[in-house]
């Protein structure tokens, strides 16, 4: 899973979810996707995300790997 430090960061800009999503070029909706884990963002928007809030990628996203469970 990809998490996201998104919604903190807005909250250091005073951004509202529909601020960041002009700042990047998509919609609100696709920002509170991606706070929610329902989408993993591409590279490239990854990329923009995170120099929209003058961060690195590995300070806005976070890598977890999923435990598989055996039943």
């Amino acid at each position: 899973m990809i998490k996201n430090r998104i919604k903190v960061l807005r909250a250091t800009k005073d951004w509202t979810q529909a601020d960041l999503a002009a700042a990047v070029g998509i919609s609100r909706q696709a920002v509170i996707s991606i706070e929610k884990y329902k989408y993993t963002p591409s590279l490239a928007l990854a990329f923009r995300i995170a120099s929209a809030f003058n961060q690195s990628i590995e300070q806005v996203f976070i890598y977890e790997e999923e435990l598989e469970k055996n039943d």
